[in-house]
């Protein structure tokens, strides 16, 4: 009985090791799976950074002016003015479409005693 009990304690501690050879691969899989994504993000947040820095050098106001004066006969491009823009308060929305009654209700003829059908 004592044999049996040792056969399957070793066996167990196999198992226990083997699992636990297999755990730590996985473990250190996941972790270089980890670093190379934040690598990712570190070289994706630097990429839109240069993005962002071209998108405002690209977008300066006097670059855009010369582009739009040189380019006037293709486009016709006229410059802004402060004084073009207009407040929320002046646009005329159109008028909301009428309701159209379909079943119309007399109220007038009902006493005091009927219920209301609705």
């Amino acid at each position: 009985m004592r044999a049996v009990l040792y056969i399957l304690t070793a066996l167990g501690v196999i198992g226990l090791a083997f699992w636990a050879y297999r755990e730590n691969y996985a473990t250190q899989q996941a972790l270089s799976d980890a670093d190379r994504l934040h690598a990712n993000i570190r070289d994706a947040h630097a990429r839109l950074a240069v993005l962002r820095a071209e998108w405002a050098y690209q977008n300066r106001p006097d670059r855009l002016r010369d582009l739009a004066e040189l380019n006037f006969e293709r486009l016709g491009l006229l410059p802004l003015h402060p004084d073009q823009f207009g407040l929320v308060d002046q646009i005329i929305y159109p008028a909301p479409p009428p309701l159209t009654i379909t079943d119309p209700v007399d109220v007038s003829t009902m006493n005091a005693d009927e219920e209301d059908p609705l």
